[in-house]
């Protein structure tokens, strides 16, 4: 099996070192990649940081084009992008498709709103001794974008990061999750090929492959300019810690909550759910983890909820209609099944699955928990459920709200006053009515409060992260 080469310059580099990727499904080796080296990454940010300077003069209609053609050579090769995500990780192939078709609108977009980055004119004359004086504000690129990205979404979430900031005049040294390097690669790969079609003489783009603490060692690197993190809310906020010049976007983790209310569609609320809690084996920060349930329709609504789960397939991520695979891997697995027991031990009631295999860990519900249980108050990130009788709406609000995380929240409510009251009283940075937490679109302001973020994603609002404002005054 030839290893992959990085990117480091303009050109695909090997190494002394190798690692390889596993399919937590097969448990066998499918993919192998060439390490890079402190070297190697030094050398990107010297050439990244020389070919900014000419990247960001390209008129705008290139940068579009750019975009455009990395969108279209992305929806071209979909078939073999969906099979390698779920080739490294596992993901149902069901999933990899549509994250595929997200990646080339998330590019499109990036091109589209290239074309949008738009300044003002400010009047000053506000105060005497300020007379015939006129502000124009434009944005300018930052610069160098260290882009650093999870396995969970491979394809989409590195799109997130290039897409703005291509658009916005940035270049990018990118640092995919080591559990799915192949993709990241992959995208370097027809961005590399893009602008070389556009003669452009260089790629804005450079992709390495060292360990996440070897690259962090560079996040403070005066030649980066702006940090942008996708994963855990503990490394997240220890990598911002270390950080004093570097601007910091981080989106993080989460364990988003559900309303059900009582004048709700049950069997809408249940079918939606089983998905949003179980897809892909629950492994999205934004996937549905704490239901509440208003009292007088718990016992309706569990019974179609257990009903909607056991319809769901569970196991071969690569045929068609699985819906939840694998998780990452087997110690992520285990590490579920601790917290499952934990939580039985302590008075909850394992309503459905539990059992784990390898890597595979059933689709899980669990009620009568511990409000402190690590199901309820961590991240689960895992294909498991909690579900708790609320005695009202409100009080359904306030149990949202009783977690260190704020990045989304479901409720289904045919109520518009409990609607808007959940709208201004949910402590997140998403509210998704009548559908679930798991609920984006790549256009859409997404970011979290609390442990969950400090900033907003989507393409329009990346790329106000990714620039500087800046002033002339006449």
């Amino acid at each position: 099996m030839e290893p992959e080469k990085f990117i480091i310059g303009n050109e695909f580099v090997t190494s002394e070192n190798i690692f390889d990727i596993k399919n937590p499904y097969l448990n066998k080796t499918v993919k192998r990649v060439y390490k890079s080296s402190k070297a190697d990454v030094n050398n990107s940010l010297n050439y990244l940081t020389s070919v900014q300077k000419k990247y960001r003069k390209l008129p705008v209609y290139l940068k579009a084009e750019l975009l455009e053609k990395i969108s279209d050579k992305i929806k071209q090769k979909k078939e073999d992008l969906a099979n390698l995500i779920t080739l490294e990780t596992g993901k149902p192939l069901i999933y990899s498709k549509i994250e595929i078709d997200r990646a080339v609108l998330t590019f499109k977009l990036g091109a589209e709103l290239s074309k949008q980055i738009e300044g003002e004119v400010l009047n000053l004359d506000l105060l005497k001794g300020s007379e015939n004086k006129t502000g124009i504000v434009k944005r300018f690129p930052v610069g160098v974008v260290l882009a650093i990205t999870p396995w969970n979404f491979p394809v989409n979430l590195v799109a997130h990061k290039i897409s703005p900031a291509l658009a916005s005049g940035n270049t990018v040294l990118l640092k995919p999750a080591s559990a799915s390097m192949s993709c990241g690669i992959e995208i370097g790969k027809i961005i590399k090929e893009s602008a070389d079609e556009l003669s452009l003489g260089f790629t804005p783009v450079n992709v390495v492959t060292s360990s996440g603490s070897e690259i962090e060692s560079f996040a403070s690197d005066s030649r980066v300019n702006l940090v942008s993190f996708t994963g855990s809310s503990a490394v997240g906020w220890k990598l911002k810690s270390k950080l004093v010049y570097q601007k910091v976007s981080l989106e993080l983790g989460g364990n988003a909550g559900v309303i059900v209310d009582d004048n709700s569609d049950l069997e809408l609320a249940a079918k939606k759910l089983s998905v949003g809690g179980f897809a892909q084996a629950g492994q999205s920060c934004i996937s549905v983890q704490r239901i509440y349930v208003v009292d007088s329709v718990y016992e309706k609504f569990i019974s179609l909820f257990t009903d909607e789960v056991k319809k769901i397939k569970f196991g071969n991520p690569f045929e068609e209609d699985t819906i939840v695979g694998p998780m990452i891997n087997e110690e992520e697995a285990i590490r579920v099944e601790r917290w499952t027991e934990e939580a039985v031990n302590t008075n909850g009631t394992l309503l459905l699955g539990g059992a784990r295999t390898g890597a595979m860990f059933e689709p899980t519900i669990l009620t009568d928990i511990n409000e402190n249980a690590n199901v309820n108050s961590k991240e689960v990130f895992a294909p498991l459920v909690t579900v708790r009788k609320i005695k009202n709406f409100t009080e359904a609000v306030e149990n949202v709200n009783k977690s260190q995380f704020g990045l989304q929240a479901g409720v289904f409510t045919n109520d518009i006053k409990n609607a808007f009251y959940a709208f201004d009283n949910i402590e997140t940075g998403g509210v998704i009515i009548n559908d679930v937490s798991a609920y984006r679109m790549d256009s859409m302001p997404y970011g979290g409060v609390k442990m969950s973020g400090n900033t907003k994603e989507g393409v329009k609002y990346a790329i106000d992260e990714m620039t500087e404002l800046k002033i002339m005054v006449i």
